[in-house]
């Protein structure tokens, strides 16, 4: 077996964020459903973009913002994804390195533009995605670099990536060199409309056991059984996967594992301003516990923290120091 050189590798959707603020009217206008992520194209992009009011460009990703939170909490972390060698795709690949993560992926030199999700903020600080793939969903088999994959203890995969051919492709590729490795390879849902599009695929990755852990929050759950009864949705969870972390807002987590059911409860916010990024942070929290060998609370306590910091401010990636923040709180060394 390889010497692990990184604790998480992410692979996922290189993503250049476009914030903006709105109202409930303009989702309605626009004919978004709200708190959900659309694939768009490059003319409905533009079409967003010119009316949608004042914007804060960030870099994003849903895999890359947990990687980013993951080197923030102290984790050796890398990232694969493709952007390609425009302004943007150079902005990301220097944002992503600027959090200490390594980031290799060869930028493509031709075709469409690097991606970028344009993210509308209600008041409640609900977020809904329009996502515009561009230079990210031609991410293929042949970008996953198999020593990088075979020499990172956790594998972390992102549902959005189950959109494009190849990059579904370069998934399953990570995922079996992963395997081979004697790695965990983990999932996240990452949205019910996703989960509406690949059900029978999802199941069937936890089924064969092509992933060892999910996460999930209630929506994507019930999405996946076709189901609003929680408990319901869970007992068939247990039989599917090995591990499961399933995310509930206010009211914490919970985590399954072969030992039980663990619940965890959330960390006291002073006020919601953007839940951009919440997910992907718990994830960050949980995957740092989880390469550190913590028990499932402490791990579900770091996901709380991540997700706490992400959704008191604008945008998905850190504005301090996670490992100080969950130092403070006893949670780290």
């Amino acid at each position: 077996m390889p010497a692990i050189r990184y604790e998480v590798l992410g692979i996922g959707n290189a993503i250049v964020d476009v914030i903006a603020r709105t109202e409930e009217d303009f989702l309605l206008k626009q004919g978004m459903n709200k708190g959900g992520m659309a694939l768009i194209d490059e003319p409905r992009a533009e079409a967003i973009y010119k009316a949608m009011g004042p914007a804060v460009e960030t870099s994003g990703g849903s895999a890359a913002n947990t990687i980013v939170g993951v080197a923030s909490l102290g984790v050796r972390s890398a990232f694969i994804g493709k952007v390609k060698d425009d302004l943007l795709g150079r902005a990301f690949s220097h944002d992503i390195r600027a959090a200490g993560v390594a980031f290799t992926t060869t930028p493509a030199a031709r075709g469409p533009s690097t991606a970028r999700c344009y993210v509308l903020v209600t008041p409640d600080g609900e977020r809904t995605m329009n996502t515009y793939l561009g230079a990210a969903q031609n991410l293929h088999p042949s970008d996953i670099d198999a020593d990088l994959v075979a020499g990172s203890a956790i594998l972390y995969l992102e549902g959005y990536l189950w959109d494009p051919k190849d990059a579904k492709d370069a998934f399953l590729k990570a995922a079996k060199i992963a395997h081979q490795a004697e790695r965990t390879v983990a999932l996240s849902l990452s949205d019910a409309f996703c989960v509406d599009r690949w059900r029978d695929e999802f199941l069937h990755l936890m089924r064969s056991r092509t992933v060892d852990l999910i996460f999930a929050n209630e929506a994507e759950l019930s999405s996946l059984y076709q189901t609003a009864d929680f408990d319901t949705a869970v007992a068939v969870l247990r039989k599917d996967i090995g591990t499961a972390v399933i995310t509930r807002s206010e009211k914490g987590c919970i985590v399954i594992g072969p030992d039980g059911t663990e619940a965890v409860s959330a960390f006291p916010v002073e006020r919601v301003v953007d839940t951009t990024g919440a997910g992907d942070l718990f994830a960050a929290g949980f995957l740092c516990g989880l390469a550190r060998g913590a028990d499932d609370r402490t791990c579900g306590r770091l996901g709380a923290l991540a997700a706490g910091e992400i959704i008191q401010h604008l945008g998905a990636r850190p504005e301090t120091s996670l490992q100080d923040l969950a130092r403070q709180n006893g949670l780290l060394d």
